[in-house]
């Protein structure tokens, strides 16, 4: 089965990545002005505010480097929006599919300001559990992670469809 690349419009899909930009960078602007590096606030038995910076990406990847990192993952973001935008004018009419471009979006133009703004992207939700701590995220992973899940349950609907 085709998918369906010409009905809908791709403009809702970019309100939904604003959104989920505008709420990334508001609980930054929160954590920036309420709390220092490395303070933390435990709310449950398994979830701690904290404020961290991550220089790196994902899990801290390359956050000991020199500081090269920056524009490679700034440029690497920035060339992600670049296409994903270009797919959400393509694909507007699927719905899953677009929604996860949308979170994904959001989510990484989130980042990118970030490391624009400060060098670092800005993470301050920690969840542990009995001594393990997973490290410390915020909206825009949290929205990319969404939208991973997303594009491969579409990718799995899309290929039982086809069969």
């Amino acid at each position: 089965m085709a998918r369906n690349t010409t009905s809908g419009s791709w403009l809702p899909w970019l309100g939904l990545s604003l959104a989920v930009f505008i709420a990334d960078q508001f609980t930054k602007v929160l954590i920036l002005g309420y709390y220092q590096l490395g303070d933390s606030t435990y709310v449950t038995s398994f979830f701690n505010v904290v404020r961290a910076h991550n220089t790196g990406a994902a899990f801290s990847f390359l956050a000991a480097a020199s500081g090269w990192q920056r524009w490679l993952f700034t440029a690497i973001g920035v060339a992600a929006a670049i296409f994903i935008v270009w797919m959400l004018r393509s694909h507007a009419g699927q719905k899953l599919f677009s929604f996860a471009l949308a979170c994904i979006l959001g989510g990484a133009v989130g980042n990118v300001v970030d490391r624009l703004l400060h060098g670092y992207v800005v993470d301050f939700i920690q969840v542990h559990w009995n001594g393990w701590f997973f490290p410390a995220f915020n909206v825009a992973d949290s929205a990319i992670t969404v939208g991973a899940v997303c594009l491969i349950l579409d990718e799995v609907v899309r290929v039982r469809r086809a069969k």
